[in-house]
């Protein structure tokens, strides 16, 4: 599913326009980011969690080019915990 056609299915189901739709579904996900910037959790019960990880530094080494190391930075990932009711229905 793509943003369009989530916004198609939010304006039907719920009697808006799509552009009323579209700035509902903006507000969600600005303040989905905002709270993630700020290192909070997000729940939404039924659905999941998203949170904040972080991955530490680690060397790799390219196939073939044992002599060339290299380091990837730590930096910090979004995670996402499916909730109980979400997990029953899709599996």
């Amino acid at each position: 599913m793509t943003k369009s056609q989530l916004i198609a299915i939010v304006a039907k189901k719920a009697h808006l326009t799509k552009r009323a739709s579209e700035e509902a579904i903006e507000a969600l996900f600005e303040e989905v980011i905002r709270s993630l910037r700020k290192g909070e959790k997000v729940v939404i019960s039924g659905f999941g969690t998203f949170y904040l990880g972080k991955v530490k530094d680690k060397q790799v080494v390219p196939f073939g080019q044992e002599n060339k190391r290299q380091t990837i930075k730590g930096h910090r990932v979004v995670n996402f915990r499916v909730g109980k009711p979400l997990k029953k229905t899709v599996w």
